[in-house]
């Protein structure tokens, strides 16, 4: 079971990404001052510190003009008039509370490189669990899962990560091999890896997509808190 969050925990969770590119992702990141940035063929997730106002000017200065960004937590509404709006919705960040309940191991399942990367993105092209591109497996490790004819058919992996927590990401299932459980399995997997390090495993989940939830509410996952996911447009050259 997970212990009861500190104030610490509950401010490196709210604001996960600024966390993450400041200490773990720090080597993946690009900016100064109060932004910072996943290089683009890593991540779309942008970060600032909520404390200083001059973060926003920070982040435009780091994205340049009239480019697209994903943010959620702490900023996730919060943008200053120049930035524009493209989408986004509502999701829920869960933790796991109960690893009694997860999948039973599975040694099907192995550990996925840099060789596997032209599969993991076909198959989240297909299946769009969420932004995935070229450089996302150095977030973490992936682990899938493959058919007889060596063809990836589920994976999952680790993507944000701060002191003591780390994300589940990117978990899909290709649809010949869907309804078998793969990714009750996958997930599983890697909340174990990641319960090795000593660390709790979190997880976003869009608020529609209740056949997730479902399968998270299973594996002993809980609400931790609800969340608003939004995809920005920095400022042109003209309002900048």
């Amino acid at each position: 079971m997970t212990a009861p969050l500190s104030p610490r925990d509950v401010e490196l969770l709210d604001n996960l990404p600024w966390f993450a590119l400041t200490s773990r992702h720090r080597h993946l990141a690009e900016g100064t001052g109060a932004a910072r940035r996943y290089r683009p063929d890593v991540a779309g997730f942008v970060g600032i510190e909520t404390t200083r106002p001059e973060a926003w000017d920070d982040l435009a200065a780091v994205v340049g003009t009239g480019e697209q960004v994903a943010v959620f937590g702490a900023i996730s509404t919060d943008a200053p008039a120049g930035w524009t709006r493209l989408g986004g919705g509502a999701g829920r960040q869960m933790i796991l509370v109960d690893d009694s309940r997860l999948s039973a191991a599975d040694d099907r399942i192995v550990r996925l490189d840099v060789s596997h990367v032209p599969q993991m993105l076909a198959l989240v092209e297909l299946t769009k669990p969420g932004p995935f591109r070229p450089r996302t497996i150095e977030m973490g490790s992936y682990f899938g899962a493959f058919d007889d004819d060596g063809r990836l058919i589920a994976l999952a992996g680790e993507r944000l990560g701060v002191d003591g927590f780390t994300e589940i990401s990117a978990v899909c299932t290709h649809p010949d091999a869907q309804g078998v459980g793969w990714g009750g399995r996958l997930t599983s997997h890697v909340a174990r890896h990641i319960a090795a390090r000593g660390e709790s495993a979190i997880l976003h989940v869009a608020e529609t997509n209740v056949n997730a939830q479902r399968v998270y509410d299973r594996l002993g996952f809980t609400l931790r808190s609800e969340v608003q996911f939004t995809l920005l447009e920095s400022p042109s050259a003209a309002a900048a």
